[in-house]
């Protein structure tokens, strides 16, 4: 084992009054010579998905201490992107990813930690952790919280899509209050990260390709004792990797990227992994572009029949075999890499040897390479005078991906979901929020409220929905979200007016409003930058220095 990083502030006459510190906290002579591991524990009452993680974090601790390592616990933040959503609150989701990825890079590097395990459920603990994990390239391991398990109501399984979704039947007559009661009450059932491939679920798989997390990990019940195990073995792991040395850039390569973009595809996964991706590349000096995720969408089937679009949640893709069984069917067709390696040290195609060629035949979740549910990836990037940089667009289970329309414009989430709840969107518009990018809303906001309302009306398929901003995981139907440039700083979205027809073509990658490049000319100069909506704060703060959509919205941009 190398030096530890550690004997900064443990070794040394003149480093007594550090040692004294310590020793109030636990340690003892012989603890000196120990690695120091964080343990980033996330856990909360805020939310579902972050209030199983102390539990898991005493176990990773313990598991630790009995590896002949020294753990020290801190907390990180979250905030539920559920209980926020359609809210000012949501403009904060985002941002939290910084705050996540700043508090983990903090804590470990002002005391010289060797390594750190973090535990994490919402959405934005994966990339927070992962951000701080590429920054530091400490040896590190992610314990995800795991996912929930669905609700049940008259034998339907039900997730937090459900409740949404209700608002708009709801509204246009298809259910009663009764009924939105009765999903409302059964639709979350315990602890665990969203049940559907939602943001969480899709990022938890992301980290076990990147190597980062223990193989089957991902996609673990929060309330299963299996759970349990894993932290506790995740941990002893993380031991061993700092006795061999093995940090986080070693496997966070070009190949491993490729891999997590083709796992996505398969899995149908969240259009937010396209932002965090681009992030964490970013971040770890990886050479990724939103242009890669075409380009692997292409030749990567959808092989998982998933919530949202889908039957299954993530529960059911456990019991089918995981994350592990999809990368064997990939393997196999040649759609990853093999020789990346994880966190033990052990190629893909090692750690892979023992998973069968095929999924059981009982079940229904993944399907061979030869019967896709779609033959092409579901996050299609659409460019156009829309999008000069890209947008993200995700058409799972949409069985038109092509509509022109007339738009309908607004400003903000909440007046367009007004104006949902009134019924006053007809078959065949092209819906606009605009300014909710990175810099206008600021934060990027996710729009579950006004998609789910629109397919709850059963508008879903003779409505696109278009935006500067983001989506849920749970989202699904014609929707384009991370529209680059944004409003806020002049991209083109910004000069459209209501009634201009748009196009989304999700079949050749178009997006275009049928405006003559003189015409965008002129509106530009009539367009005034607006002010900003926050002058002091986090928010504040966020809005100044985030970047495109394109690039990720990332806070640290090298300049």
């Amino acid at each position: 084992m190398n030096k530890l990083r550690s004997s900064a502030i443990t070794q040394g006459v003149q480093r007594s009054p550090n040692r004294s510190m310590l020793r109030a906290v636990g340690f003892h002579d012989e603890d000196f010579n120990k690695p120091i591991i964080g343990v980033a524990n996330g856990y909360s009452t805020i939310t579902p998905c972050n209030i199983g993680l102390n539990k898991l974090s005493k176990r990773a601790e313990e598991a630790i201490r009995a590896s002949g390592a020294m753990p020290q616990m801190f907390g990180t933040i979250t905030v539920s992107d559920g209980i926020s959503m359609g809210t000012q609150g949501m403009k904060y989701s985002l941002v939290s990813r910084e705050v996540i990825a700043d508090s983990i890079e903090t804590a470990c590097n002002a005391q010289s930690m060797d390594g750190v395990c973090a535990i994490g459920g919402c959405d934005k603990n994966m990339p927070g952790a992962m951000l701080a994990i590429a920054r530091m390239n400490i040896p590190s391991i992610f314990i995800y919280g795991g996912t929930i398990k669905p609700g049940k109501l008259n034998g339907e399984d039900l997730t937090v899509v459900s409740a949404f979704e209700a608002v708009g039947q709801l509204t246009s007559g298809k259910i009663d209050k009764k009924r939105l009661n009765e999903v409302e009450k059964n639709c979350i059932p315990g602890a665990g990260s969203c049940g559907g491939m939602f943001t969480a679920n899709t990022m938890s798989a992301v980290i076990e390709v990147l190597g980062l997390s223990l193989p089957r990990s991902s996609t673990m019940a929060a309330e299963d004792f299996e759970k349990e195990l894993s932290s506790e073995q995740s941990a002893r792991v993380l031991v061993e990797a700092i006795r061999k040395d093995i940090r986080p850039l070693d496997l966070m390569t070009r190949k491993a990227f490729e891999n997590a973009i083709a796992v996505i595809m398969a899995v149908g996964g969240s259009t937010n992994a396209v932002l965090h991706l681009l992030a964490i590349a970013k971040t770890a000096g990886v050479e990724l572009s939103i242009d890669d995720f075409e380009k692997i969408r292409q030749k990567v089937p959808v092989i998982c029949d998933l919530k949202p679009s889908g039957k299954y949640v993530t529960v059911d893709l456990h019991n089918a075999g995981g994350i592990p069984q999809v990368m064997k069917i990939l393997l196999n067709a040649g759609l990853i890499h093999g020789d990346c390696k994880n966190i033990e040290g052990k190629s893909i195609e090692e750690s892979l040897k023992n998973i069968p060629d095929n999924p059981p035949s009982n079940q229904k979740v993944i399907r061979n390479i030869n019967n896709p549910l779609y033959k092409k990836g579901h996050l299609a990037i659409l460019k156009g005078n829309l999008a000069l940089e890209g947008s993200v667009a995700k058409i799972s289970g949409v069985k038109n991906p092509v509509l022109t329309g007339p738009a309908r414009i607004f400003e903000s989430e909440e007046s367009c979901l007004k104006s949902i709840l009134k019924n006053e969107i007809k078959s065949g518009d092209v819906v606009v929020i605009r300014n909710e990018g990175p810099v206008g809303g600021p934060g990027m906001r996710e729009m579950l409220a006004p998609t789910s309302a629109i397919v709850g009306q059963g508008l879903g398929e003779e409505v696109a929905l278009i935006t500067d901003g983001r989506f849920s995981g749970g989202t699904y139907g014609l929707v384009v979200g991370h529209i680059a440039p944004e409003a806020a700083v002049g991209g083109n979205i910004a000069l459209i007016k209501e009634g201009d027809i748009i196009t989304v073509d999700a079949l050749n990658q178009i997006i275009k409003v049928e405006l003559s490049t003189e015409e965008l000319d002129t509106r530009r100069l009539a367009w005034s930058k607006p002010k900003p909506k926050y002058k002091k704060g986090v928010l504040a703060k966020y809005s100044r220095i985030v970047s495109t959509s394109s690039l990720g919205a990332v806070t640290d941009l090298e300049i």
